[in-house]
């Protein structure tokens, strides 16, 4: 349904250091690089992170969050363990989601800018 989503950010360089770091493990890459705006996939550009003046306040409540595929549960580790390193906050440790699917393994952070991310494998 959807070919790509893009996200306003404070700092693209910034972001380019967070997302470079947790989405390598998933497979993914910044396909396009320009100044102020990145463009990350596999082989298309599914996520643009762009610098913005106006960036959409982080807001908890909002139910808004972002969930990459992830290859296996070690990927699904790996994404935790680097967006922890890349200044990112832990927002759901690794694990089982029984309670979404018998074999949900997830995890959740929270990047730079407030967006809520996930790492999923199933």
């Amino acid at each position: 349904m959807l070919d790509h989503v893009s996200i306003g950010v404070v700092d693209a360089a910034r972001s380019k250091r967070f997302y470079d770091a947790i989405l390598a493990p998933l497979g993914y890459r910044c396909i396009s690089a320009a100044p102020n705006s990145l463009g990350y996939g596999a082989q298309s550009v599914a996520l643009w992170v762009n610098e913005a003046h106006h960036p959409v306040p982080a807001d908890k409540q909002s139910g808004l969050h972002f969930c990459f595929a992830a290859p296996s549960r070690q990927a699904v580790d790996a994404f935790h363990k680097a967006a922890l390193d890349a200044g990112g906050q832990d927002n759901g440790r690794p694990g089982l989601r029984r309670d979404y699917a018998d074999n949900y393994y997830a995890a959740f952070v929270v990047d730079p800018d407030g967006y809520r991310l996930e790492a999923y494998c199933g």
